[in-house]
């Protein structure tokens, strides 16, 4: 299974999205629509890239857009980058999210004591590959760490890159201690405790059991945006016409088509 983006609006301005097509052609939600297993058996996992190793532009999944784009977030009305901590540049791993997945704020972890995020779990890909935006890898789970930011569980999932050629040594978190070390402390620079592997499997799991209920609308969307085109038995799910017409409602220049058509559906 492979996916393709397609780029609308100039990158570094807040009009720049960038949407995904499967194989046929047809645009999906790269939260909703692209499979969250490679290989369920092997636990093996889709992962979308957002940031790319040594890029600097914070982009994100757009959860509340219609088919869930990616875009550069915005914080105090600026568009958000990567700081630089020498001698890197950017994000030091490939830094994007499992599809299928969801940290519902409603859902108080019992391990942290907070709720989620509202957002696709994180992943931080170890690998060697500077991979590109929107692509979609398959990844390995090695381990886990929660950030609790503004009071929300905000987990951060550690994995590598199956093409990666280190990917058979690497199996849990103590095997990037071994292999690298220093490595997490270090390079991540994240205060608290790695969990092992099946902790972080079991997180990701439970994420996907609240996408589920998200999808099917058990658990209400509130602002999240669930439209979808693949996931049949979803009553989010739309038609190949009206997919391009969210993808057409957006200039190559101007954002200002993109939110009217936001307003005439909301």
């Amino acid at each position: 299974m492979s996916f393709t983006i397609e780029e609308r609006g100039k990158p570094n301005t807040l009009d720049y999205r960038v949407f995904f097509r499967n194989t046929e052609g047809k645009y999906v939600s790269p939260f909703h629509d692209i499979p969250i297993y490679a290989d369920e058996a092997q636990n093996i996992f889709h992962a979308v890239v957002e940031v790319p190793r040594w890029t600097n532009a914070k982009m994100e999944i757009a959860t509340k857009d219609p088919l869930n784009p990616l875009k550069q977030d915005i914080k105090k009305g600026n568009l958000r980058y990567v700081a630089n901590v020498f001698p890197h540049k950017g994000y030091i791993w490939n830094y994007g999210a499992i599809p299928q997945t969801w940290e519902d704020p409603g859902h108080k972890d019992a391990d942290t004591g907070c709720c989620g995020d509202n957002d696709p779990i994180d992943i931080c890909d170890i690998g060697y590959k500077v991979c590109s935006r929107g692509e979609v890898i398959k990844v390995k789970v090695l381990g886990t760490l929660a950030l609790i930011d503004e009071g929300e569980t905000d987990w951060k999932v550690i994995v590598i890159n199956m093409e990666d050629p280190e990917a058979n040594n690497f199996n849990n978190i103590d095997d990037v201690r071994r292999l690298k070390p220093g490595y997490l402390e270090n390079q991540f620079a994240f205060n608290g405790e790695f969990k092992d592997r099946d902790f972080a499997l079991k997180t990701v799991k439970e994420t996907h059991e609240f996408w589920k209920a998200l999808i099917s609308k058990k658990t209400n969307a509130g602002e999240l945006n669930c439209t979808n085109t693949c996931v049949t038995d979803s009553p989010f799910c739309c038609s190949t016409t009206d997919a391009k017409a969210v993808v057409d409602a957006v200039s190559s220049f101007h954002l200002s088509h993109y939110l009217a058509y936001r307003a005439k559906t909301a």
